[in-house]
């Protein structure tokens, strides 16, 4: 499992990084794309933050898993997560 979290969070990085390359906004693109990993389902990622990428099959394999991963956290856990998400993005507006 940790391997494969790995390989998950590296592909994450690699997502953010190609949005940097194609001059959207990384933050926004970013926080768009947790807000609907935590609380959104994987057909949401594909029709909101990704609707303007080509994702293949693999990659929708990859974060299917990975909100399946994100899904199974404990409540509370999720919760945290949630109340982080939303702590940054209210430093965002002050900004």
């Amino acid at each position: 499992m940790k391997g494969s979290s790995t390989l998950l969070l590296a592909a994450l990085v690699l997502l953010c990084s190609w949005g940097l390359a194609t001059g959207e906004d990384s933050s926004e693109f970013f926080m768009d794309f947790l807000q609907t990993l935590l609380v959104g389902s994987p057909e949401e990622l594909y029709e909101g933050p990704l609707s303007k990428y080509n994702v293949n099959a693999d990659a929708k394999a990859a974060l299917t898993e990975l909100k399946s991963c994100i899904d199974d956290l404990q409540p509370m856990h999720k919760a945290e997560l949630v109340k982080l998400l939303v702590q940054v993005l209210g430093s965002e507006d002050e900004a």
